[in-house]
């Protein structure tokens, strides 16, 4: 057996180079790894346990699936494989049909040398570093991984087809005779969106332009990571050249969604969110008061738009598997980070590229306003820095180092550290892989204002 790098087991989800650092042999390590991590949470036996497994359009996403398969099948586990599908598809096999738990083959908006795995329990609940990724990368390590005096007898495998399935379940999100024939371009990333959101769009009767769309492990055009602005360049100079009501681009696995208004200019997470909250929150009659979940870097226009429509705005850690956490113990029925990771408590808790494409142009459609108009609000009232890194050599004591000089203001430790004032906020958070401090900030005076709170902070931490 090869040796895996343990730098592969990330926070949540496990991603390496292909080749280098993940190969065949390795996914069918973790695949019987796997197994045998949930056969522990759970307290069954292999034999009893029945998975879910997919794949995204990687090249060698064909190969390192079937090994995760070979490697569960191994320990005995029943695998129900959908093929090639976007990642909240594995999420809806896993949840729509009460398994076990689910391994989905791919390495999201990586470039193209990347290969990976996103591991799930029952009801689709990730496993994280702390909740079982852990425990695969220290079973695998310690080489007993076959050795089982008393070995399992081999599992089975099922070959099915979720998509008629999943549609039908993403449209019951919205009123489709209420979405108008908008002009919309949509850009795939050579990645999942096309066919799994594809056949939705096409039911509304949209004005479709179509970029990008056919899924292509090459990545021909440009890498699946519309949080970039080089990927998003394209979108943005297209909806302003075909005079388009909006633009959509989707990551690679498709599990994130991200906006471009009429103006062609993007549309930040945190009023993303705040506009999505308004779409929920409008299906969902009160009482009681309903719950939405948003993170620590968020804009205050997201509680401030929940709290107005009636709502209980809950903030909370960075990160899906704290998000889907939460929102099982706390029933929010929402919540939406500025990543663009937005979570609905009717889709098993999960995140979703799908749902909030179809809520938006909905909610456009309904508004009778233009998106910039809807998204203008807010822009003129919340000015907000994005997400800013820095290199230091010492974050924990930097961030001690902030504590002491914003002694005066109201602070949060939930997830790095928050400071707040009337007028002006900002978190800075550890990165979980790099010596990075990540800074978020907003003022609530004006953009100039934003400017020098932005640059004072930073000076702080670049000191």
């Amino acid at each position: 057996m090869r040796t895996i790098p343990s730098e592969v087991f990330k926070a949540y989800d496990v991603r390496g180079i292909q080749g280098r650092d993940l190969d065949a042999d390795a996914a069918e390590q973790i695949g019987r790894a796997f197994v045998r991590v949930l056969a522990a949470q759970t307290g069954k036996p292999a034999s009893e346990l029945a998975l879910g497994l997919g794949r995204d359009m990687r090249l060698t996403a064909p190969e390192m699936a079937a090994a995760y398969s070979a490697g569960m099948q191994a320990e005995g586990a029943h695998v129900l494989d959908a093929g090639m599908v976007g990642t909240e598809m594995l999420y809806f096999l896993v949840g729509s049909r009460d398994l076990d738990g689910g391994a989905m083959c791919t390495a999201s908006h990586n470039p193209k040398a990347y290969t990976g795995v996103k591991l799930v329990g029952r009801g689709a609940l990730p496993l994280s570093g702390e909740t079982g990724i852990g425990d695969i990368r220290d079973l695998i390590a310690a080489g007993q991984l076959g050795d089982d005096p008393t070995p399992s007898p081999p599992g089975s495998v099922e070959q099915l087809d979720i998509s008629e399935a999943f549609h039908e379940a993403a449209m019951r999100f919205i009123d489709p005779s209420q979405v108008k024939p908008l002009k919309v371009v949509v850009d795939g990333g050579n990645g999942m969106a096309g066919p799994m959101v594809g056949p939705l769009l096409e039911r509304l009767g949209l004005d479709l332009a179509e970029a990008y769309w056919t899924p292509d492990g090459n990545f021909p055009d440009h890498e699946p990571n519309p949080l970039l602005p080089e990927n998003r360049e394209f979108i943005m100079a297209e909806v302003v050249r075909r005079g388009a009501d909006l633009g959509i681009a989707w990551d690679g696995d498709a599990d994130r969604c991200f906006f471009i208004d009429d103006t062609g200019t993007f549309v930040d997470g945190d009023f993303m969110t705040a506009l999505l909250a308004e779409s929920i929150l409008a299906k969902y009659p009160p009482p009681p008061t309903q719950t939405i979940l948003y993170d620590v870097r968020a804009s205050r226009a997201v509680p401030d738009t929940v709290t107005a429509l009636g709502g209980t705005p809950l903030i909370n850690r960075v990160g899906h598997a704290f998000f889907k956490q939460r929102m099982r113990e706390d029933g929010g029925i929402f919540g939406g980070e500025v990543s663009g990771h937005y979570y609905f408590h009717d889709f098993y808790c999960a995140d979703s590229g799908t749902l909030p494409a179809l809520l938006l142009l909905e909610l456009v459609s309904q508004r009778g306003a233009t998106l910039s108009e809807l998204v203008n609000r807010y822009r003129s009232k919340y000015f907000i820095s994005g997400e800013i890194n820095s290199e230091v050599s010492d974050p924990a004591a930097k961030i001690e180092e902030l504590a002491d000089h914003y002694a005066d203001a109201r602070q949060s430790r939930l997830d790095g550290i928050s400071i707040d004032y009337d007028d002006w906020h900002f978190n800075v958070r550890s990165s979980n892989t790099e010596p990075l401090l990540r800074l978020c900030l907003e003022s609530l005076v004006s953009h100039e204002d934003m400017e020098a709170k932005r640059d004072e902070v930073l000076g702080l931490i670049r000191a």
